[in-house]
Formats: structure tokens, C-alpha cells, sequence
């Protein structure tokens, strides 16, 4: 259940096998895809571009829908749907068991076995959980988080990764 401020609408961690092309229709006025793993030929407006790991593509055409057309290797991308204001940055972020000591963000009073620091924007921010399991935490609350959840912080709240369950935590914000 998205908070009453969220400008995201909608969310998807979409897997494509290799040789496989998906059609998406659209479903927001902003829509962005971020390739997570592997790579691919994203087609919207009739441009085509290559898409690989990191690949961050804010969709600006008036189509109704793209496509996605993976290769040789399965991709995964996540593609959120909303209706910001203005053009979003995103990236992927990994985490992995750490002494919590190390971390340079603000302290904390709960358990924690990453070094991933405590800290909060100046924006939204939305965190889709692509590979491992844990606590997140954000505005004071502990949420379990697992492959294809999303965590959405509202400007100015603290939020923290604070238990990885496995060797590599990661996500794209």
C-alpha cells in the first residue's frame, strides 16, 4: 500500500528469458526503466536503444506502449510508473554484511549488521529490492524486504538497510 504522498503509481521487477521480447503498455504520464541485469534493446518512440546493466531510460514519448527484447542472456529491469514532477535519478546499490561501525551515517539504536549508512534526501526516495532479504528501515518503522518489494521514503525521513539476511544485498533506487 503506497503512502498518500507517493508519486509512484505502479512498480515491476520483470524477468525476460533469453530470445523473449515483451510489449508493455503504458500506464503513467512518467514512466522509467532501469536494467538490473543482463542486457537488451529497449524500443519506445521509435527509437531503439541498447539497454545493459545500469541502463536508466526515462521514457518521454507519447506511445502507448514500448517493448523490451532480450538476446542471448535473461535481463531484469524494473520499470516504475508515476506521475513526478520532474526527471528522477535512479541506480542500483548493493550491501553487504559490514561492521555497522564503519558506517558514516547518522547513529542508530537498533540492530544492524551492514555498513550501508543511515541517512534521508532532500526528495522521495523508492527503493525496489532486487537480490537478498532483510530489515529496511524508513520513518522510524522495520520493514521485512525481500526480491520485488519497493520501500518508499518521503523527503527528510531517515532509512537504512539494517540486517542483510544474505552475502549480497541489492536494489535500485
Amino acid at each position: 500500500q503506497a503512502p498518500a504522498w507517493c508519486e509512484m503509481e505502479y512498480y515491476e521487477l520483470v524477468t525476460l528469458e533469453p530470445d523473449t521480447k515483451r510489449d508493455f503498455s503504458r500506464r503513467s504520464p512518467r514512466e522509467k526503466i532501469i536494467v538490473v541485469d543482463g542486457h537488451c534493446e529497449i524500443s519506445f518512440g521509435g527509437a531503439v536503444l541498447t539497454g545493459e546493466y545500469g541502463t536508466n531510460v526515462d521514457l518521454k514519448s507519447s506511445d502507448d506502449f514500448f517493448s523490451v527484447a532480450t538476446r542471448d542472456v535473461s535481463t531484469t529491469i524494473v520499470w516504475m510508473c508515476g506521475d513526478w514532477e520532474s526527471e528522477t535519478s535512479s541506480g542500483i546499490f548493493t550491501d553487504s554484511h559490514g561492521d555497522p561501525r564503519d558506517t558514516m551515517g547518522d547513529p542508530v539504536d537498533y540492530p544492524k549488521n551492514t555498513s550501508f549508512d543511515r541517512h534521508y534526501h532532500d526528495c522521495d526516495e523508492y527503493w525496489v529490492i532486487i537480490e537478498g532479504s532483510g530489515v529496511v528501515v524508513s520513518e522510524g518503522t522495520h520493514y521485512e524486504v525481500e526480491p520485488g518489494a519497493c520501500l518508499a521514503t518521503g523527503m527528510g525521513f531517515h532509512h537504512d538497510i539494517a540486517i542483510s539476511n544474505d552475502p549480497e544485498f541489492k536494489g535500485e533506487w
